[in-house]
């Protein structure tokens, strides 16, 4: 379905819009409108999204965005594996609830998160120990290149902390249209990270339990992005060095952190922000959570620029205060009349 004049796919509840908004159910979808397409893509004017939930648009984009409504769950076991393979326009935690009835498990810390299918193969969604690339097995792409449906494995995603080959050297190149992530029939949990032991009662914990542990956390921490605009977490975790950490952990003694390697300590971007008494505050219309310092929020009305420069602010009070850069795990979409690039 191709919609001029159309607004931008975002749970910011920022009210941008694009010359054509293109959304497909099917394959045949996709091809058919293939040469306008090509032509937004050599311009350098086409945006591909799944719902929106990690997009900030700054003002009208002037150009092309194409999303999946692809659908579909299907899936075969062999042994204690199953493969399960899911239209790039499935709603994530959907899959997820679909998995673990049929008694397919691994993905319950992904629980609530919002995006697509094809999202989580490009951001490479992750939480609570938890990320989406320990699952993705292959998926399937129409390549805007050749016009070729081709298979990709994960190993070729080049995944890391939310990012992928899709993010980088092939952006804007490859349409998703399936992803096939890998399950084990074994429930095997993961509970050792941020508050899920304290939030259990006992360790002998079913799957569908651990993903109902899982909404509680995130709903008592993040707003609902349809009552109170937002993408979730707006920055990522910054990685320092030992020698960084050492210093920090000297001076403030009660910084929590999560161990990356033996060079490499994580800090949670929250608790820097939330030292900087960022915790609550606004500035006009954008405001960061009350619950939690790594959501920045749409108070009501607010512009794309609003949230910009609110997160602007606060990554120099952080940078001020502990010598750290924090980077958005948002991307930010800045277009003008006059310009055929766009910065995400």
């Amino acid at each position: 379905m191709k919609t001029f004049n159309a607004l931008i796919p975002n749970t910011f509840g920022i009210e941008t819009c694009c010359d054509c908004l293109i959304e497909f159910q099917t394959v045949e979808e996709l091809i058919s409108c293939y040469p306008s397409i090509a032509q937004a893509r050599r311009d350098g004017n086409l945006l591909i999204v799944g719902r929106g939930s990690n997009l900030l648009p700054v003002d009208d984009f002037h150009g092309m965005v194409l999303r999946s409504r692809i659908m579909g769950i299907h899936s075969e076991e062999d042994g204690n594996n199953a493969m399960v393979t899911c239209g790039s326009g499935e709603t994530m935690d959907e899959v997820i609830e679909w998995c673990i009835g049929k008694g397919y498990y691994g993905m319950e810390n992904l629980s609530l998160i919002p995006g697509d299918v094809g999202a989580s193969a490009v951001q490479n969604i992750g939480a609570y120990g938890v990320e989406a690339k320990d699952f993705i097995s292959s998926l399937h792409a129409f390549d805007l290149e050749t016009q070729d449906i081709v298979e990709i494995s994960g190993d070729q995603c080049h995944y890391a902390y939310r990012s992928s080959i899709f993010k980088n050297e092939w952006k804007n190149r490859f349409v998703i249209l399936d992803v096939t992530y890998s399950l084990s029939k074994i429930f095997n949990p993961v509970l050792n990270y941020g508050n899920i032991s304290s939030a259990m009662q006992t360790k002998d914990i079913s799957a569908q339990q651990l993903r109902q542990v899982i909404i509680d956390i995130r709903r008592a921490k993040l707003p609902d992005w349809e009552v109170e605009g937002n993408a979730g977490s707006f920055f990522m975790n910054p990685v320092v060095g030992k020698e960084k950490y050492e210093a920090l952990i000297k001076k403030f003694p009660d910084m929590p952190h999560y161990n990356v390697d033996s060079e490499h300590e994580k800090i949670p971007a929250g608790w820097l922000i939330d030292q900087c008494g960022w915790k609550g505050r606004s500035i006009g219309r954008a405001g960061v959570h009350n619950n939690q310092a790594l959501v920045l929020v749409n108070r009501g009305g607010a512009t794309g620029q609003e949230i910009v420069l609110l997160a602007e602010r606060i990554q120099r009070d952080v940078k001020d205060r502990f010598g750290i850069e924090i980077h958005p795990e948002v991307n930010i979409l800045r277009s003008s009349p006059h310009s055929k690039s766009q910065e995400l």
